[in-house]
């Protein structure tokens, strides 16, 4: 069971971790695939950021209750788990306020710029708040990028520190 458990907790922070390392590669090539249609690209990267969070939210819960249990098995010594588990509802917060509070004004603003917001003119309100959303949006991934790596480091030592 302890093996089990230190797989699930492993595995949830590859998922989350690999996606957030891939996710950027795979904007970058469709945008520059799709480079004369940034509308059509920024519709897919939207489809897939929404499911990264997804990914990100259910990895998360996962990683957190596997630690939560972690000391009940004997698996981890509980103050080992202590920081990793405060990192990751860090990371879920991050992902939550991105999935549920960016993306969503981010849809506004593109659908009151008229549905497509490279068309629209650089110098309108709606258009430099969009982008100061996606400006958030890249931080905002950056920081559970960041924290994520920081939790893998934690649970590391926290192995070496196995009871």
């Amino acid at each position: 069971m302890k093996t089990l458990l230190r797989t699930l907790l492993f595995l949830s922070l590859i998922v989350w971790l690999g996606a957030e390392i891939f996710f950027p590669i795979v904007a970058g090539i469709t945008f520059t695939t799709l480079a004369p249609d940034t509308h059509t690209a920024g519709t897919i990267v939207g489809e897939l950021i929404r499911i990264l969070h997804g990914m990100g939210l259910v990895s998360g819960l996962v990683a957190l209750a596997v630690m939560a249990l972690a000391p009940a098995w004997h698996i981890y010594k509980p103050r080992a788990v202590l920081a990793p588990m405060i990192l990751v509802v860090l990371m879920l917060g991050c992902t939550a306020y991105s999935q549920y509070g960016i993306i969503p004004a981010m849809e506004r603003d593109r659908r009151a710029a008229g549905g497509a917001i490279d068309t629209a003119d650089a110098g309108n309100p709606v258009t430099a708040h969009f982008n100061g959303l996606h400006n958030r949006s890249e931080h905002v991934e950056e920081a559970v990028l960041v924290l994520g790596l920081a939790t893998v480091a934690l649970v590391a030592w926290a192995e070496s520190t196995r009871a």
